[in-house]
């Protein structure tokens, strides 16, 4: 695990010219999360559930700004019925996901989503790209971000837990 990928991403999405993020707190992403929220040209919103992030994204490209949604694998599932809204406005959509329910994990229930998050978004139209290689990290961001940005369409990273580091609330 490469305690700077946090920094890396950060730094890609400011490339990219992100200026709104939107996320469910979340662990995984907490030092991304802390990373754009102190910077002045970002505008992040903290989100109740992960589809209110589809749409406020949706807006902030209809609004001329570039956005990307954080979230944890858990989320993907109540976001599926949104993703219509980007597919067929072709409005682009960045998320970033971190995993759960695969390398190292403790709580059986995270295994159901985490073994179905990529499969679910694929069959939801969604590009997946998934990153298990903090030394991968900025390349991967780098190139789902354009891709998604310059072709109008619903990109996802999926973050292992190889990167972000399994969990373990038993110690």
């Amino acid at each position: 695990m490469s305690a700077d990928w946090p920094t890396q991403i950060f730094e890609e999405l400011k490339s990219a010219d992100v200026r709104q993020v939107a996320f469910v707190p979340d662990a995984g992403h907490s030092q991304l999360i802390r990373l754009c929220e102190a910077e002045p040209t970002m505008h992040t919103v903290t989100l109740t559930t992960e589809e209110e992030g589809i749409a406020m994204l949706g807006g902030a490209w209809a609004g001329g700004q570039r956005g990307a949604l954080l979230m944890q694998s858990s989320g993907v599932g109540n976001c599926i019925n949104m993703l219509s809204l980007q597919q067929e406005y072709r409005m682009p959509l960045f998320a970033l996901v971190t995993m759960r329910g695969d390398w190292g994990e403790f709580n059986p229930q995270q295994i159901p989503m985490g073994q179905s998050t990529g499969p679910v978004l694929e069959a939801a139209g969604v590009l997946v790209y998934r990153c298990d290689d903090a030394a991968l990290m900025a390349d991967t961001v780098r190139h789902a971000a354009a891709l998604a940005f310059n072709t109008s369409r619903v990109v996802a990273v999926l973050i292992g837990q190889r990167v972000v580091g399994a969990k373990n609330f038993f110690k």
